[in-house]
């Protein structure tokens, strides 16, 4: 069972992208009533105001709101503006680049792109003493653990690309004195990176047969000549498996299988 906080954080060493801890002391004025933090991506603070009469942490949302992304604390009614001689403290742990909100939602792409069309097949006796199987999409619950680095790469990979449109808008500075910033410099050295960690998921994937490059074996179908129709396949069973003959899909329909559970045509007479 791979693990998804593990992922992640395998995500964050390839990336670089490593959270730190704050801890920013703002003095009031009695004028302002949000403060911006030394961090962005923010996890979670702990907001407390120290006044003459003492400290008091103050809890979210009736005290303060927080905005993660921005790192921003907007005070309630309640202490807003800070009042002047105040002290508003606030700490906690700031993501990076990435979030752990955004790194889910890379995730869960990636999982999705690397298991596409993908089943794990279980062994199970139903209530007559038979042994029957049952299929199952891949999950991050039942993929097993050597993929867990393929499908960090995949998260790492679908990262740079974020990055890469965000620093495909910036363009060179040069100023009067004659001095040249090079800005487009960042977006070339991103798509190397892309081009980098893409070969290397390919490599592990090639080797596990695993994800969007797999080999993917089917079966040659044949046209009956008395009927002009595809002569049927039928998935090979165990000796233990007295369960119904099941109908094998056409490759070209069996990327989208109907979930239905309306069983197929299975011998000849059922129209």
């Amino acid at each position: 069972m791979a693990d998804r906080s593990s992922i992640i954080e395998r995500a964050r060493t390839e990336l670089g992208d490593f959270g730190s801890a704050f801890r920013d002391v703002f003095v009031g004025t009695g004028e302002l009533d949000q403060y911006d933090l030394s961090a962005i991506n923010v996890d979670a603070v702990t907001v407390s105001v120290t006044s003459p009469l003492g400290s008091e942490e103050l809890t979210a949302p009736q005290d303060f709101t927080l905005d993660s992304r921005a790192g921003r604390v907007l005070l309630g009614t309640a202490y807003s503006p800070l009042a002047d001689g105040h002290t508003l403290v606030v700490s906690g742990m700031g993501g990076g680049m990435f979030s752990d909100a955004d790194l889910e939602q890379l995730l869960t792409e990636a999982l999705l792109q690397h298991s596409k069309g993908r089943t794990v097949r279980s062994r199970y006796r139903d209530e007559h003493g038979f042994i029957r199987y049952r299929d199952e999409a891949l999950t991050l619950e039942t993929l097993p653990p050597v993929e867990e680095l393929p499908v960090a790469l995949l998260v790492t990979l679908n990262a740079l690309w974020v990055l890469a449109t965000d620093a495909a808008g910036e363009v060179d500075v040069t100023t009067p004195d004659g001095t040249q910033i090079s800005r487009r410099q960042r977006y070339e050295q991103i798509i190397n990176q892309i081009s980098l960690v893409e070969e290397r998921y390919r490599d592990i994937c090639a080797q596990l047969n695993v994800g969007l490059g797999r080999i993917e074996m089917h079966d040659l179908r044949r046209v009956s000549r008395t009927t002009g129709r595809y002569v049927p396949l039928f998935t090979a069973k165990e000796y233990d498996d007295h369960s119904l003959p099941k109908r094998k899909i056409p490759s070209v329909d069996s990327q989208d299988e109907d979930a239905s559970g309306i069983p197929s045509i299975s011998y000849w007479g059922w129209w």
